[in-house]
């Protein structure tokens, strides 16, 4: 019977330690304690000198330093053809990251010190702080808007330190960081047109929109790239004519008193204006230029990127479908097809430049940024409007090379162990790292996945964009992962981050994405508000300006702050189904979009190969999103007003970008 008693007494005391430390270290009643003592019970920890925790062979030293430890996963090949998100090689958590064989790995990361992100984000956001965040990006708006109008219309932008217009550089035709966007004809006033619906202006919109019939013409001797034309201007008078025409008005009086379809004409003009960049294209991709009077200039480069040339297909297909007149959605969806079909069989990659005539791939980096962005977005959201099958197919079979090949990092989003998810620039062909950096452009990519249902993934890949964002109070057009620095060091204001936080709350309603918000209107008004509007951040260091302020800021940054706080807005209560373009135009998404007389046209017997010969395409398989929309509900109600992401990933996140 002693050895019955002593195994009772050894649970006892076992239980009565489980109880002290209950009460104790914040199970129990707060007594503050576990703020103040972290104890290890004696598991020995290694730190070294940057404060990353070093592997248990006890080496110190920088990640991806020799002789230090081997680096993030995100520098380790993926395990090609496992299910996507591989862990890498495992690191310990960062500082204040309790690990597995820390005591308050068990209490859920207690004990490890104050919970800073806890205090800072977690809880309800009070109705009249939105409110005042609402008003603030309202008159943020409003100040570039008013500016705009009175020292810059009509040229294309405004200068907002000098406070006067800015259009197409004539004396350097080769300027095309300008002379691509700036064609001549309003842009920021035609860009900014269903902004000023969504916020409700219905007099100014009216007059805005008069403005532009009157005085805005696509004859012009401008040379400019086709993408930017198409999602800025096309897109935009598209979107403020299903304003105005929408019979239920849902913003309020938006209708103009004999409108006559004068900016779907418009529409129509500039697109025509467009077209002769898919001739004379052993292709069908598009030549990445065109002037408006005179098509595709003699000197014109053969080369374009992926993303210019397949993210045409939502607003030349609704065009089409408006006109009853397939033109123009044949050519850019014959574009996309034959993107689609240089993809690599090895790795169902694409690159990001292509040889327009010979279809050889120029640039070979795959990525979610610059070059490639739009192309995959647009994939889904042709799908999403038009309900082709085709489109879905693609959307799939890329998102699932993307996973395969681009993703790096642990597994779970909010479990495990090892480096935050992150997605790389790989070589098409091999799927190996061809650099450590990432771009700005790509923060749009966690709002995609909200469209899809990967919440969680969103989540942990918006966290990092932001704690950038918290570094620097911008994002640098491109950031250094392994040297923790930007590489890139301006910010044009830029909404990506904006547009992936707005769906993110909309999917999670969890304030900390209200708070994500207020820390970006915040850090605008603070470093690029200038005397006549807002500016291009120089450096995002020393925060020096240029006199810049490109009209995306108006028509996707403002806008998607403003529809953050605004949660009565008709966008989320009118009962409508609306997408927003890659330029952040509002489109309804109804039937009428899925109504194409020319469905037989696209049929499985009517494909086309990139001669130009028709070929038989099978018919599609059984057709389903990757991930599926009962994913919408794997962030759980209980987890509405605490982070989104635990906070020890969290801590994990700013450690890796330098902020702790």
């Amino acid at each position: 019977m002693q050895w019955r008693a002593l195994v009772l007494g050894l649970v006892l005391l076992r239980l009565g330690l489980h109880g002290v430390l209950w009460l104790v270290f914040g199970l129990g009643p707060s007594m503050g304690f576990y703020q103040r003592f972290p104890l290890s019970f004696g598991f020995q920890r290694l730190r070294g000198p940057d404060g990353l925790l070093s592997p248990a062979s006890g080496s110190v030293g920088r990640p991806g330093v020799p002789g230090g430890p081997p680096g993030p996963s995100w520098l380790q090949p993926p395990a090609v053809g496992v299910a996507a998100g591989r862990p890498g090689t495992p690191r310990q958590p960062a500082r204040g990251v309790c690990d597995p064989a820390h005591w308050g790995y068990m209490l859920g990361g207690r004990g490890c010190g104050p919970d800073e992100y806890e205090k800072r984000y977690s809880g309800a956001f009070p109705p009249q702080l939105r409110a005042q965040m609402r008003d603030l990006a309202r008159g943020m708006f409003v100040f570039g808007y008013d500016n705009y109008v009175a020292h810059a219309f009509p040229q294309d932008e405004l200068n907002p330190i000098h406070c006067r217009g800015r259009g197409p550089d004539r004396g350097d035709p080769s300027n095309l960081n300008i002379n691509d966007v700036l064609g001549n004809y309003s842009l920021t006033l035609v860009d900014a047109l269903d902004t000023l619906a969504i916020m409700g202006n219905s007099s100014e919109f009216q007059k805005a929109v008069k403005l532009v019939i009157n005085t805005v013409s696509f004859d012009k001797d401008s040379t400019v790239q086709v993408f930017e034309a198409t999602i800025r201007v096309l897109g935009s008078l598209l979107s403020a004519h299903r304003i105005i025409t929408d019979s239920k008005q849902p913003f309020g009086d938006m209708a103009i008193k004999d409108y006559d379809n004068e900016l779907l004409h418009m529409a129509h003009d500039l697109a025509v204006r467009l077209l002769p960049a898919f001739e004379n294209t052993k292709t069908g991709i598009p030549y990445p230029r065109v002037n408006l009077k005179t098509g595709v200039p003699p000197d014109s480069n053969n080369e374009t990127c992926t993303a210019g040339a397949g993210s045409l297909l939502v607003e030349f297909g609704i065009l089409s479908r408006l006109l009853g007149d397939s033109t123009f959605e044949w050519v850019a969806r014959r574009a996309v097809k034959a993107l689609w079909n240089l993809r690599s069989n090895d790795t169902g990659l694409l690159g990001n430049v292509v040889n327009i005539q010979t279809g050889d791939w120029v640039g070979k980096q795959s990525g979610l940024g610059a070059g490639l962005d739009s192309f995959y977005e647009y994939l889904l959201k042709s799908y999403i409007l038009f309900g082709e099958k085709e489109d879905l197919e693609m959307f799939n079979a890329a998102y699932q090379s993307i996973q395969n090949y681009l993703r790096r990092g642990r597994e779970a989003c909010n479990e495990g162990e090892g480096d935050p998810p992150l997605y790389v620039n790989v070589n098409m062909f091999s799927g190996q790292l061809m650099n450590t950096w990432i771009d700005s452009l790509q923060a749009f990519f966690p709002g995609l996945q909200v469209f899809i249902g990967d919440v969680e993934d969103a989540i942990c890949l918006h966290a990092f964009y932001y704690a950038i964002w918290k570094r620097y109070g911008a994002l640098p057009e491109r950031y250094n992962w392994q040297l923790q620095a930007p590489d890139v060091l301006f910010y044009p204001l830029r909404p990506e981050l904006v547009e992936s936080t707005y769906l993110l709350y909309q999917a999670t309603k969890n304030p900390f994405y209200l708070h994500v918000g207020m820390d970006i209107l915040q850090s605008l008004e603070k470093y690029t508000k200038v005397k006549c509007g807002y500016a291009t951040l120089h450096h995002v260091i020393d925060k020096s300006k240029e006199d810049r302020m490109e009209s995306f800021f108006l028509s996707e940054t403002c806008k998607y702050l403003y529809l953050l706080f605004d949660e009565e807005n008709p966008v989320h209560k009118s009962g409508s189904k609306y997408m927003f373009t890659t330029e952040g135009h509002i489109v309804s998404v109804d039937k009428h979009l899925r109504e194409s007389p020319w469905k037989e046209f696209f049929s499985e017997d009517r494909g086309q190969d990139q001669e130009g010969k028709f070929v038989h395409r099978p018919k599609p398989q059984e057709l389903k999103v990757l991930n599926s929309s009962s994913n919408c509900n794997r962030v759980p109600d209980e987890r509405r007003y605490s982070l989104p992401l635990k906070s020890i990933y969290m801590r994990q996140i700013d450690q890796m970008v330098g902020l702790i």
